[in-house]
């Protein structure tokens, strides 16, 4: 299955997995509507890939927590930019790592409504379209965290176990169809993820990867990707993709 021609939506496309997801949609000839919250990084973004790639790209300053502004997103695209192929939920992210009964309800909430009830408004919007033109693949971004726990991972972990499960049974509700549905699950990836967990604290940060070898958002880009080229009747169920260096969530070897 080529890409060509074909329209595909990436939520989260300002950074980390999701530019990087732009860009190998990009080289592979793909049209991208590109949404995200900073809407400045999404222009950057697309300059660039029109300068590489010729990509034609139609940007979509989007919170996805925010349930009518994207239903009234999607239903405002252009008719020449309605007719979604592909939709990558990457949006998502991690709050804080503290035990339950320690924890801020407010971070709670962030990834709460991003990771589960941002994925769930943005495929409600974009699936019906799907079906009825009996063509379409969903690809949710999940994690290791939503296989195994991990200490402090509570709430974050709960909620890609979350996502874990709702592609399972989309994949149930999408039998007899043509719509086919992926989840790619990354390991340790060295993007903006553990800043944005840390509240800015890069110091902090930069030692989650400290003397290790993490996988980085093209590795991951690559693997979505794989999923969206394969031919119709083959449907990649569920990818775990982790560091040679990382055998569980907390199992990482480093080299200090």
């Amino acid at each position: 299955m080529s890409l060509p021609n074909q329209i595909a939506l990436i939520t989260g496309a300002s950074s980390g997995i999701g530019s990087a997801c732009a860009e190998a949609f990009a080289a592979a000839s793909a049209r991208l509507i590109l949404a995200a919250r900073r809407v400045d990084r999404l222009k950057k973004l697309a300059e660039t890939l029109k300068t590489q790639y010729g990509t034609e790209t139609y940007l979509m300053p989007l919170d996805v927590r925010d349930r009518p502004q994207v239903e009234a997103a999607i239903q405002a695209l252009p008719e020449e930019w309605r007719a979604i192929d592909v939709l990558v939920n990457n949006a998502g992210l991690s709050r804080g790592l503290s035990k339950l009964q320690e924890g801020e309800i407010q971070d709670w909430e962030d990834m709460i409504d991003t990771n589960v009830k941002g994925l769930l408004y943005v495929t409600r919007a974009v699936l019906p379209g799907m079906l009825e033109r009996q063509r379409g693949h969903v690809i949710n971004i999940g994690s290791v965290a939503g296989h195994q726990v991990y200490p402090g991972g509570n709430v974050y972990c709960a909620t890609k176990a979350a996502v874990r499960s709702l592609t399972e049974s989309l994949k149930i509700d999408l039998l007899g169809t043509p719509v086919r549905i992926s989840s790619v699950d990354p390991g340790m990836v060295e993007t903006e993820f553990s800043e944005v967990r840390f509240r800015g604290d890069a110091e902090r940060a930069k030692r989650v990867y400290q003397d290790t070898v993490p996988l980085t958002a093209k590795d991951i880009a690559d693997v979505v990707l794989f999923c969206a080229t394969r031919p119709p009747h083959v449907n990649i169920s569920e990818v775990l993709v982790m560091p040679t260096d990382q055998a569980t969530p907390t199992m990482v070897h480093r080299r200090s």
